[in-house]
């Protein structure tokens, strides 16, 4: 099993930058393909991106060119570097964890609060 803790969250104006960390605790981090997901008032979540390695990435059409997602296998831990933010991007923003080897499972962090205003 592996247990997700997001941190990195908080109040930034528009147009600012917040990174996003989830630190994972267990081994075998590299089967997992980690993603941030993001859960708006009144709305239903959404992906934001997921990396498997550097070269295998994806992101949603919003953030494309203003997010990056990283991962440190070492430390077990991914992050979600967000500039240019936008009040659009206030939502509860979730660290996941989809296991691709032999069979799939999927853990979710406790999220953290992101809120762009001014």
């Amino acid at each position: 099993q592996v247990q997700l803790v997001e941190s990195g969250g908080g109040l930034v104006q528009p147009g600012g930058s917040l990174r996003l960390s989830c630190a994972a605790s267990g081994s075998s981090f590299g089967i997992y393909r980690m993603g941030w997901y993001r859960q708006a008032p009144g709305k239903q979540r959404e992906l934001v991106a997921t990396i498997m390695s550097e070269a295998d990435t994806n992101y949603a059409d919003s953030v494309k060119g203003r997010f990056t997602i990283s991962r440190d296998n070492a430390k077990n831990t991914v992050y979600l570097q967000m500039s240019s933010l936008k009040p659009e991007d206030t939502a509860v923003y979730y660290c996941n964890a989809r296991r691709v080897v032999f069979v799939e499972r999927n853990y979710w962090g406790q999220g953290t609060q992101v809120t762009v205003s001014s």
